[in-house]
């Protein structure tokens, strides 16, 4: 049986920014459990490419601002899973970034229920007219072009997504580190469910 679960990655930055993605990250990236990979760009060398085609050969990938030697990669993809259109961008196209009105007007342009998008190196996930907006963040820990404040180093994430008919269960992976430098992996759940239009009432005679 073919796996139903969708891996939302980005923003990998390898080499230029980070070295690597986690090992803790891709020990639970085995091979055969992933169905879909959704890459959101910035995928920026051979060897995770290859990694991740181990992980799921259907990988399906969009176009960030540095993925200068793919200039043919769409800027955009949707998907379908269940009931749901699930369409995916890096997110650099949309201006302001991260902005939750701008990423509703791309969610109606691409007439998608679920908008994943990437850009701003920062795990987030929430419901807007009746929309489900992800964002997994950067499964390096790459440092965005943005301001960061000092200690406020971006945390490694990715999500997985598990569709059933018009139920989207998104979850989500965090590398953290504590005080004393151990790594942990954080796994934390959302559900969205797809408001379905509701069948008209015929009198019955």
């Amino acid at each position: 049986m073919t796996s139903r679960l969708v891996l939302a990655i980005g923003d990998l930055h390898i080499p230029d920014r980070a070295a690597d993605i986690p090992a803790k990250f891709r020990k639970l990236l085995a091979p055969g459990k992933i169905g879909q990979i959704l890459c959101l760009g910035n995928l920026t060398d051979k060897d995770t490419y290859d990694f991740l085609r181990s992980v799921a050969p259907d990988l399906q990938i969009v176009k960030g601002e540095f993925d200068v030697e793919a200039p043919g990669l769409p800027l955009s993809k949707v998907v379908t899973h269940g009931s749901l259109r699930i369409g995916f961008t890096h997110g650099h196209t949309i201006l302001p970034q991260g902005d939750s009105d701008s990423l509703l007007i791309a969610a109606r342009q691409m007439d998608v229920d679920v908008l994943v998008w990437g850009g701003t190196h920062r795990f987030e996930a929430y419901e807007l007219e009746g929309k489900l907006f992800v964002n997994p963040g950067t499964a390096t820990g790459a440092i965005s072009s943005g301001w960061w404040t000092e200690g406020d180093a971006p945390i490694p994430s990715f999500c997985l997504m598990d569709v059933q008919g018009s139920v989207l269960v998104l979850y989500v992976y965090q590398l953290r580190t504590d005080e004393n430098g151990v790594e942990s992996v954080s796994v934390e759940k959302v559900t969205f469910r797809k408001e379905m239009p509701t069948p008209p009432v015929t009198d019955k005679a």
